[in-house]
């Protein structure tokens, strides 16, 4: 090799230093894909994600044979440049060879090649791997042998590479992917993602309508009231009680009202037969998981009770709907209602209008985690019922009580805090 000619030896080191960006450029490719790409990918039979698929389904081994091969391709490019620098500048070239090749292999061989696998890993991984995957197989021993020392190190500080995390994320960690895909997906259906992952979130007393809302049948009362109570009904189903409705003893859907109603009037009888039985759940249950209960049980209303068998209010599967693809007409309608906008900028709301219907029209961020209502914040936080109007301050908004009827908030009014 000493005497080998100095174009030769220039040509092998340009070749070497060639081989040192191509390995160094297929780690940072290989370990920069995303994983989710190439597995859909994989599934399109990509020929290129197929064959990184097999090599990262071990990356100790991928990591071994790319420094195996980076090494041995950075020394024997170290030993040429040696012997080049000693013919031209005798002993002196042999610190010249190291600050010049530490330079050239810094620049050309690892920070030039990694930065471009990191902005563009396919690019460098997918056509790599025509390589790499050969390679794998041909230097299999000596690979193995390494790994089988490097694991074993690993292994005495309580690691088993065996046992690595093959990208499992949470749901938070869901939830930042689909809002920095930004690009990728359309508002609207980011939106629907996102309100699908906050349903674990949110339990059913968050939305549910409340006991004093709720519009139903009363048993006790006279076949006229009962009567005039379904002619009015906006609802296609209606819970039944009698005396009082924590004794709620079925539903009536209105696509049966045919057989309860007859010439004569109401057919008390018929009403109890046609009703179907009343399906109840606790409060603290999660959206997600009732939302598959009304598959399962194939039950559209539920009757929410607490921990003492109390009724707190209804919840339909409409309700759940609308946290995933927004308010309806009818439910926006009346949420408009009860917050109205005055000239001066602050809001008139009504102590009855659930805090999240507030946050989700004026977007704002009222605490969510306490009383459902407006009225019970408020109340809540004064820590008493106070005699006439009282303001006070919730984070960053200033709240004002303009009407209180007994121990409820009637209307307030609401403002930014400046």
């Amino acid at each position: 090799m000493n005497e080998a000619p100095l174009g030769l030896l220039f040509s092998i080191l340009v070749v070497l230093i060639f081989l040192s960006a191509f390995f160094s450029g297929s780690e940072t490719g290989m370990m920069t894909l995303n994983r989710y790409r190439l597995k859909h990918l994989q599934k399109q039979r990509h020929r290129g994600a197929m064959r990184a698929g097999k090599l990262l389904a071990r990356p100790d081994r991928l990591i071994g044979l790319i420094l195996i091969g980076n090494n041995l391709v950075n020394i024997f490019a170290s030993a040429i440049a040696t012997i080049i620098a000693i013919r031209l500048w005798g002993d002196a070239g042999v610190y010249i060879a190291t600050g010049a090749l530490t330079l050239v292999i810094l620049i050309f061989g690892e920070i030039t090649p990694k930065t471009y696998a990191a902005l563009h890993p396919e690019r460098v991984a997918f056509p790599t791997s025509l390589i790499l995957l050969p390679l794998m197989k041909i230097m299999y021993p000596l690979v193995a042998l390494v790994n089988y020392i490097t694991n074993g190190i690993m292994r005495l500080f309580g690691i088993d590479p065996a046992k690595h995390n093959d990208s499992h994320i949470s749901a938070d960690e869901l939830r930042t992917i689909v809002t920095d895909a930004s690009q990728h997906i359309p508002a609207r259906h980011r939106e629907l993602l996102l309100n699908i992952l906050d349903l674990e979130h949110v339990s059913v007393d968050d939305i549910m309508v409340p006991r004093s809302e709720v519009y139903g049948i009363d048993l006790d009362d006279s076949d006229e009231e009962i009567l005039l109570r379904i002619q009015t009904s906006a609802h296609t189903r209606l819970p039944v009680w009698r005396d009082d409705i924590n004794n709620i003893v079925g539903v009536l859907h209105m696509r049966n009202i045919s057989r309860v109603i007859q010439k004569d009037g109401l057919d008390r009888a018929a009403l109890e037969r046609e009703m179907d039985k009343p399906y109840f759940i606790p409060e603290i249950t999660p959206l997600h998981t009732q939302l598959m209960n009304f598959q399962k049980k194939k039950m559209p209303l539920a009757v929410v009770v607490d921990e003492y068998g109390e009724v707190m209010g209804l919840v339909a599967l409409e309700d759940i709907l609308e946290e995933i693809v927004g308010e309806f007409t009818s439910n926006f309608a009346e949420t408009t209602e009860s917050i109205l906008l005055q000239r001066d900028g602050t809001y008139i709301i009504d102590g009855t209008t659930n805090i999240r219907d507030i946050n989700k029209s004026l977007n704002w961020n009222l605490p969510t985690d306490g009383p459902k209502t407006l009225s019970g914040l408020m109340l809540e936080t004064l820590e008493s019922f106070p005699d006439g109007h009282a303001g006070l301050t919730i984070g960053d908004y200033r709240l004002e009580i303009l009407a209180l009827q007994g121990n409820v908030v009637q209307s307030a009014r609401a403002q930014l805090a400046t």
